[in-house]
């Protein structure tokens, strides 16, 4: 070997430890894929009946739910008046159950990914060891492609709803518990003492001062969850999940275009959407929080 080759695994080697983690894994997935399938039942369950619901209720009742939490988040009549318009654009081009199926996949996974990473982003604001340990591990979800999610979580649990959903959560739950510990970590250390000064403990501490003050750092972590779960969906599609991605997906294998632009234009439309709502409430919080007015 010259100086200029780079030292490497002999194939043989490389081989041989392939086939280890391989086995190893296919070993873990016979002795522990029926307990991690069990354990996400409930997670399929919630799908299911959120599926349910949007695609069994009448068109007009969805749309006008939809409307009023749009109205409730942003107090802005154009956003209401926009997601009529959407709404109704996207049922009379014939893509109103999958929209709803989407739907119901974003909210499903924002919420989980809400539940799991503001309590996370605050055990990481009050310990800088737990920071340290968790910090690689979303730096490790947010750059591996999302296509390398797929593999462990198919050999686990199959092709399906419940696969599509983990690789969604895993993907979008880095905002969260990152902005979170950002958001809490930037309150004003003057106001963290003052509450010392009143004798309030650690949890009064965190509930009436911390969160209320870091609330426009968490909401903008939940618009990039909300954001990064849409942006999943295409790839989701790939192993089962119904929804917009799937027409997309048929589109691109055969080259339909104008089925792959009006189902990527809906995909658009929800994410402008949420993407508004969300950054409306943030601001209205933001506000309240300055004393200003229009809450």
């Amino acid at each position: 070997m010259s100086w200029s080759d780079f030292p490497s695994m002999s194939r043989g080697d490389l081989r041989s430890m392939r086939k280890a983690i391989d086995d190893s894994f296919r070993e873990f997935t016979q002795a522990y894929g029926e307990s991690l399938e069990a354990f996400f039942d409930p997670l399929l369950t919630l799908l299911v009946w959120s599926e349910k619901v949007l695609l069994n209720s009448p068109w007009p009742l969805v749309i006008i739910a939809i409307a009023g939490l749009a109205y409730l988040g942003s107090r802005s009549w154009k956003l209401v008046v926009g997601v009529i318009v959407a709404f109704s654009v996207i049922g009379y081009l014939g893509m109103w159950e999958d929209t709803m199926s989407t739907l119901s996949i974003i909210t499903v996974c924002t919420v989980t990914a809400i539940a799991v990473g503001i309590p996370l982003g605050i055990l990481m604001a009050r310990s800088n060891k737990v920071q340290a340990i968790v910090t690689p591990i979303l730096d490790i979800m947010q750059t591996m492609p999302s296509f390398v999610y797929l593999i462990p979580v198919v050999m686990l649990l199959g092709i399906g709803k419940v696969p599509g959903l983990i690789a969604v959560i895993i993907y979008a739950l880095p905002p969260i518990v990152r902005l979170t510990n950002l958001g809490i970590r930037h309150v004003d250390p003057d106001v963290v003492e003052a509450a010392n000064a009143y004798g309030c403990t650690s949890w009064q501490k965190l509930k009436n001062v911390q969160i209320p003050l870091a609330l426009p750092s968490i909401f903008a972590g939940v618009n990039q969850t909300i954001m990064m779960a849409l942006s999943m969906v295409v790839i989701a599609s790939m192993i089962g999940v119904k929804g917009l991605g799937q027409p997309v997906l048929k589109a691109i294998t055969n080259q339909y275009f104008s089925m792959g632009l009006l189902n990527g234009l809906a995909i658009v439309a929800i994410a402008i959407i949420f993407d508004r709502v969300s950054q409306q409430y943030g601001l209205r919080i933001q506000k309240h929080r300055e004393g200003g007015h229009g809450v």
